[in-house]
Protein backbone atom coordinates (compact mmCIF):
# COMPACT_ATOMS: atom_id res chain seq x y z
CA UNK A 1 0.00 0.00 0.00
CA UNK A 2 1.16 3.51 -0.81
CA UNK A 3 1.08 5.93 2.10
CA UNK A 4 1.16 9.67 2.60
CA UNK A 5 3.83 11.43 4.61
CA UNK A 6 3.28 12.13 8.29
CA UNK A 7 1.50 15.37 9.18
CA UNK A 8 3.36 17.89 11.34
CA UNK A 9 2.68 21.36 12.70
CA UNK A 10 3.22 23.95 9.97
CA UNK A 11 2.17 21.56 7.20
CA UNK A 12 -0.62 22.43 4.78
CA UNK A 13 -3.97 20.66 4.92
CA UNK A 14 -6.19 20.77 1.85
CA UNK A 15 -9.94 20.98 2.47
CA UNK A 16 -12.35 19.45 -0.05
CA UNK A 17 -16.10 18.83 -0.26
CA UNK A 18 -16.61 15.67 -2.36
CA UNK A 19 -20.24 15.27 -1.29
CA UNK A 20 -22.69 17.82 0.16
CA UNK A 21 -22.03 21.56 0.56
CA UNK A 22 -20.93 23.23 3.77
CA UNK A 23 -22.05 26.65 4.93
CA UNK A 24 -19.61 29.54 4.75
CA UNK A 25 -19.81 29.87 8.53
CA UNK A 26 -18.86 26.24 9.15
CA UNK A 27 -16.09 26.44 6.56
CA UNK A 28 -14.62 29.55 8.15
CA UNK A 29 -14.84 27.98 11.60
CA UNK A 30 -13.05 24.85 10.36
CA UNK A 31 -10.26 26.87 8.74
CA UNK A 32 -9.79 28.92 11.90
CA UNK A 33 -9.66 25.79 14.06
CA UNK A 34 -7.02 24.13 11.87
CA UNK A 35 -4.92 27.29 11.92
CA UNK A 36 -5.13 27.42 15.71
CA UNK A 37 -3.86 23.86 15.74
CA UNK A 38 -0.77 25.03 13.85
CA UNK A 39 -1.58 24.07 10.26
CA UNK A 40 -1.70 26.03 7.05
CA UNK A 41 -4.92 25.56 5.10
CA UNK A 42 -5.87 25.51 1.42
CA UNK A 43 -9.54 25.33 0.49
CA UNK A 44 -10.67 23.63 -2.70
CA UNK A 45 -11.63 26.07 -5.44
CA UNK A 46 -15.15 24.65 -5.64
CA UNK A 47 -15.67 23.88 -1.95
CA UNK A 48 -18.07 26.80 -1.44
CA UNK A 49 -20.31 25.95 -4.38
CA UNK A 50 -23.80 24.47 -4.16
CA UNK A 51 -25.19 22.33 -6.98
CA UNK A 52 -28.76 21.10 -6.96
CA UNK A 53 -29.15 22.13 -3.35
CA UNK A 54 -27.47 19.06 -1.86
CA UNK A 55 -24.12 18.77 -3.64
CA UNK A 56 -20.97 20.89 -3.40
CA UNK A 57 -20.52 21.60 -7.10
CA UNK A 58 -20.92 19.36 -10.12
CA UNK A 59 -19.25 15.94 -10.14
CA UNK A 60 -16.50 17.32 -12.39
CA UNK A 61 -15.90 20.28 -10.09
CA UNK A 62 -15.66 18.10 -7.01
CA UNK A 63 -13.30 15.69 -8.77
CA UNK A 64 -11.19 18.64 -9.94
CA UNK A 65 -10.71 19.81 -6.36
CA UNK A 66 -9.44 16.38 -5.36
CA UNK A 67 -7.04 16.27 -8.30
CA UNK A 68 -5.75 19.75 -7.45
CA UNK A 69 -5.00 18.75 -3.86
CA UNK A 70 -3.18 15.58 -4.89
CA UNK A 71 -1.19 17.64 -7.44
CA UNK A 72 -0.24 20.40 -5.00
CA UNK A 73 3.22 19.71 -3.54
CA UNK A 74 2.48 22.04 -0.63
CA UNK A 75 -0.48 19.96 0.55
CA UNK A 76 0.52 17.21 2.99
CA UNK A 77 -2.96 15.88 3.88
CA UNK A 78 -6.42 16.07 2.31
CA UNK A 79 -9.24 16.47 4.82
CA UNK A 80 -12.88 16.29 3.79
CA UNK A 81 -15.17 18.99 5.11
CA UNK A 82 -18.23 16.75 5.51
CA UNK A 83 -20.12 13.82 4.04
CA UNK A 84 -23.75 13.94 3.02
CA UNK A 85 -24.57 12.85 -0.52
CA UNK A 86 -22.94 12.64 -3.93
CA UNK A 87 -19.46 11.17 -3.57
CA UNK A 88 -20.12 8.15 -5.84
CA UNK A 89 -20.94 10.57 -8.68
CA UNK A 90 -17.33 11.71 -8.93
CA UNK A 91 -15.75 8.26 -9.09
CA UNK A 92 -15.78 7.91 -12.92
CA UNK A 93 -13.92 11.21 -13.22
CA UNK A 94 -11.02 10.37 -10.92
CA UNK A 95 -7.56 10.00 -12.43
CA UNK A 96 -6.57 6.96 -10.40
CA UNK A 97 -3.12 6.73 -12.00
CA UNK A 98 -2.31 10.31 -10.98
CA UNK A 99 -3.54 9.74 -7.45
CA UNK A 100 -1.55 6.50 -7.22
CA UNK A 101 1.65 8.33 -8.11
CA UNK A 102 1.02 11.19 -5.67
CA UNK A 103 0.05 9.50 -2.39
CA UNK A 104 -1.15 11.70 0.46
CA UNK A 105 -3.02 11.25 3.69
CA UNK A 106 -6.73 11.27 2.89
CA UNK A 107 -9.29 11.61 5.68
CA UNK A 108 -13.07 11.39 5.96
CA UNK A 109 -16.00 9.09 6.65
CA UNK A 110 -19.72 8.59 5.94
CA UNK A 111 -20.38 9.36 2.23
CA UNK A 112 -16.59 9.55 1.83
CA UNK A 113 -16.54 5.74 2.18
CA UNK A 114 -16.82 5.63 -1.62
CA UNK A 115 -13.44 7.33 -1.97
CA UNK A 116 -11.81 5.11 0.64
CA UNK A 117 -12.80 2.05 -1.37
CA UNK A 118 -11.60 3.46 -4.70
CA UNK A 119 -8.33 4.82 -3.31
CA UNK A 120 -7.50 1.47 -1.70
CA UNK A 121 -8.56 -0.77 -4.58
CA UNK A 122 -7.76 1.35 -7.64
CA UNK A 123 -4.85 3.44 -6.33
CA UNK A 124 -3.29 1.17 -3.71
CA UNK A 125 -3.50 4.05 -1.22
CA UNK A 126 -3.98 3.56 2.51
CA UNK A 127 -6.46 6.07 3.93
CA UNK A 128 -7.90 7.24 7.25
CA UNK A 129 -11.53 6.78 8.23
CA UNK A 130 -11.89 9.65 10.65
CA UNK A 131 -13.11 13.07 11.77
CA UNK A 132 -13.93 15.78 9.23
CA UNK A 133 -13.14 19.48 9.23
CA UNK A 134 -16.67 20.91 9.34
CA UNK A 135 -17.97 18.25 11.72
CA UNK A 136 -15.81 17.05 14.61
CA UNK A 137 -13.22 19.82 14.22
CA UNK A 138 -15.80 22.54 14.87
CA UNK A 139 -17.62 20.82 17.72
CA UNK A 140 -16.41 20.10 21.22
CA UNK A 141 -15.08 16.68 20.21
CA UNK A 142 -11.48 16.86 21.32
CA UNK A 143 -11.01 13.10 21.63
CA UNK A 144 -11.93 12.48 18.00
CA UNK A 145 -9.65 15.27 16.76
CA UNK A 146 -6.82 14.10 19.01
CA UNK A 147 -7.12 10.54 17.71
CA UNK A 148 -6.83 11.76 14.11
CA UNK A 149 -3.91 14.11 14.70
CA UNK A 150 -2.03 11.42 16.63
CA UNK A 151 -2.58 8.91 13.84
CA UNK A 152 -1.64 11.36 11.08
CA UNK A 153 1.48 12.60 12.86
CA UNK A 154 2.89 9.33 14.19
CA UNK A 155 1.16 6.76 12.02
CA UNK A 156 0.09 4.89 15.15
CA UNK A 157 -3.50 5.01 16.44
CA UNK A 158 -4.20 6.15 19.97
CA UNK A 159 -7.29 5.56 22.05
CA UNK A 160 -9.30 2.55 23.11
CA UNK A 161 -9.95 0.37 20.07
CA UNK A 162 -11.79 -2.20 22.15
CA UNK A 163 -15.14 -3.88 21.78
CA UNK A 164 -17.24 -6.90 22.58
CA UNK A 165 -16.21 -10.23 21.08
CA UNK A 166 -19.06 -11.82 19.13
CA UNK A 167 -16.96 -14.60 17.70
CA UNK A 168 -13.79 -16.46 18.57
CA UNK A 169 -10.37 -16.25 17.03
CA UNK A 170 -7.49 -14.00 16.13
CA UNK A 171 -7.20 -12.74 12.56
CA UNK A 172 -4.65 -10.52 10.85
CA UNK A 173 -5.71 -8.98 7.54
CA UNK A 174 -6.10 -5.58 5.86
CA UNK A 175 -8.94 -3.43 7.22
CA UNK A 176 -11.51 -2.12 4.75
CA UNK A 177 -15.04 -0.78 4.81
CA UNK A 178 -16.90 2.18 6.27
CA UNK A 179 -20.51 3.26 6.02
CA UNK A 180 -22.86 0.37 5.26
CA UNK A 181 -25.24 2.25 2.96
CA UNK A 182 -22.36 3.61 0.85
CA UNK A 183 -20.85 0.16 0.53
CA UNK A 184 -24.20 -1.12 -0.72
CA UNK A 185 -24.59 1.86 -3.07
CA UNK A 186 -21.45 0.78 -4.93
CA UNK A 187 -22.55 -2.84 -5.41
CA UNK A 188 -22.86 -3.78 -9.06
CA UNK A 189 -20.55 -0.97 -10.14
CA UNK A 190 -16.86 -1.06 -11.13
CA UNK A 191 -16.15 0.36 -7.68
CA UNK A 192 -17.82 -2.24 -5.46
CA UNK A 193 -15.93 -3.28 -2.36
CA UNK A 194 -13.59 -6.28 -2.37
CA UNK A 195 -13.80 -8.04 1.00
CA UNK A 196 -11.86 -11.16 0.07
CA UNK A 197 -9.32 -11.97 2.78
CA UNK A 198 -10.00 -8.67 4.55
CA UNK A 199 -11.46 -7.54 7.84
CA UNK A 200 -14.64 -5.61 7.11
CA UNK A 201 -15.50 -2.52 9.18
CA UNK A 202 -19.12 -1.37 9.16
CA UNK A 203 -21.01 1.54 10.75
CA UNK A 204 -24.23 3.44 10.12
CA UNK A 205 -26.44 6.36 11.14
CA UNK A 206 -30.15 7.23 10.79
CA UNK A 207 -31.17 3.85 9.38
CA UNK A 208 -33.92 1.76 10.92
CA UNK A 209 -33.26 -1.91 11.75
CA UNK A 210 -35.26 -3.20 8.77
CA UNK A 211 -33.09 -1.09 6.43
CA UNK A 212 -29.90 -2.37 8.06
CA UNK A 213 -31.27 -5.90 7.66
CA UNK A 214 -31.92 -5.27 3.96
CA UNK A 215 -28.43 -3.91 3.33
CA UNK A 216 -26.68 -6.69 5.22
CA UNK A 217 -28.78 -9.22 3.31
CA UNK A 218 -27.47 -7.66 0.10
CA UNK A 219 -23.89 -8.10 1.28
CA UNK A 220 -24.67 -11.64 2.36
CA UNK A 221 -26.29 -12.65 -0.93
CA UNK A 222 -23.46 -11.07 -2.93
CA UNK A 223 -20.87 -13.10 -1.03
CA UNK A 224 -19.21 -10.09 0.57
CA UNK A 225 -19.77 -11.38 4.12
CA UNK A 226 -18.60 -14.88 3.23
CA UNK A 227 -15.46 -13.49 1.57
CA UNK A 228 -14.45 -11.41 4.60
CA UNK A 229 -12.04 -12.87 7.14
CA UNK A 230 -13.55 -11.05 10.11
CA UNK A 231 -15.70 -8.10 11.11
CA UNK A 232 -15.35 -4.90 13.10
CA UNK A 233 -18.63 -3.20 13.94
CA UNK A 234 -18.52 0.47 14.80
CA UNK A 235 -21.24 2.83 15.96
CA UNK A 236 -24.87 2.52 14.87
CA UNK A 237 -26.21 5.92 15.82
CA UNK A 238 -29.89 6.88 15.81
CA UNK A 239 -30.84 3.51 14.33
CA UNK A 240 -33.80 2.86 16.62
CA UNK A 241 -36.91 1.17 15.22
CA UNK A 242 -39.80 3.46 14.33
CA UNK A 243 -41.77 1.83 11.54
CA UNK A 244 -41.70 -1.46 13.46
CA UNK A 245 -41.34 -0.24 17.02
CA UNK A 246 -41.86 -3.71 18.53
CA UNK A 247 -39.55 -5.42 16.09
CA UNK A 248 -35.82 -6.08 15.98
CA UNK A 249 -33.43 -3.44 17.26
CA UNK A 250 -30.28 -2.60 15.33
CA UNK A 251 -28.31 -4.77 17.76
CA UNK A 252 -30.71 -7.66 17.13
CA UNK A 253 -30.13 -7.37 13.40
CA UNK A 254 -26.36 -7.18 13.77
CA UNK A 255 -26.31 -10.24 16.03
CA UNK A 256 -28.46 -12.13 13.54
CA UNK A 257 -25.76 -11.70 10.91
CA UNK A 258 -22.55 -11.69 12.93
CA UNK A 259 -22.96 -13.33 16.35
CA UNK A 260 -21.70 -16.88 16.13
CA UNK A 261 -20.77 -16.43 12.48
CA UNK A 262 -17.71 -18.63 12.90
CA UNK A 263 -15.45 -15.68 12.17
CA UNK A 264 -13.76 -13.21 14.54
CA UNK A 265 -16.11 -10.31 15.29
CA UNK A 266 -15.46 -7.23 17.42
CA UNK A 267 -18.54 -5.08 18.06
CA UNK A 268 -18.88 -1.63 19.57
CA UNK A 269 -15.69 0.03 18.35
CA UNK A 270 -16.02 3.80 18.86
CA UNK A 271 -15.60 4.73 15.22
CA UNK A 272 -18.13 6.14 12.79
CA UNK A 273 -21.12 8.39 13.34
CA UNK A 274 -20.96 9.03 17.06
CA UNK A 275 -18.84 10.53 19.80
CA UNK A 276 -16.01 9.88 19.90
CA UNK A 277 -15.25 9.01 16.30
CA UNK A 278 -11.83 7.43 16.64
CA UNK A 279 -9.69 7.52 13.50
CA UNK A 280 -9.17 4.15 11.83
CA UNK A 281 -6.42 3.37 9.31
CA UNK A 282 -7.84 1.59 6.27
CA UNK A 283 -5.90 -0.54 3.83
CA UNK A 284 -3.21 -1.69 6.25
CA UNK A 285 -3.08 -4.98 8.19
CA UNK A 286 -4.70 -5.12 11.61
CA UNK A 287 -5.05 -7.95 14.07
CA UNK A 288 -8.56 -8.57 15.32
CA UNK A 289 -8.09 -10.20 18.72
CA UNK A 290 -11.30 -11.52 20.23
CA UNK A 291 -9.43 -12.86 23.26
CA UNK A 292 -8.09 -9.43 24.19
CA UNK A 293 -11.23 -7.87 22.68
CA UNK A 294 -9.33 -5.19 20.80
CA UNK A 295 -7.75 -4.20 17.50
CA UNK A 296 -3.98 -4.14 17.09
CA UNK A 297 -2.45 -2.20 14.20
CA UNK A 298 0.40 -4.01 12.48
CA UNK A 299 2.06 -1.08 10.70
CA UNK A 300 1.89 2.69 10.48
CA UNK A 301 -0.45 4.57 8.17
CA UNK A 302 2.28 7.04 7.14
CA UNK A 303 5.32 6.61 4.92
CA UNK A 304 8.53 6.20 6.89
Amino acid sequence: MRKGKRLQAGDTIGLVAPASPVSIERLQTAVAKLRRLGFRVKVGENAEKVYGGYMAGTPLERAADLHAMFADDDVRAILCLRGGYGTPQILPYLDVEWIRENPKLFIGYSDITALHIVFQQKCGLATIHGPMAAVEFITDDALSVQSLLKLASTGVPTGSYTGEAWGEGVMTAPLTGGNLSLICALMGTPFEIDTSGKILFLEEVHEEPYAIDRMLTQLQLSGKLDDASGFVLGQWTDCEPEAYADGFTAQDVLKKFFYGSGKPVLAGIQSGHGTPNLALPLGIPVTLDTVGQRLHFCETIVAE
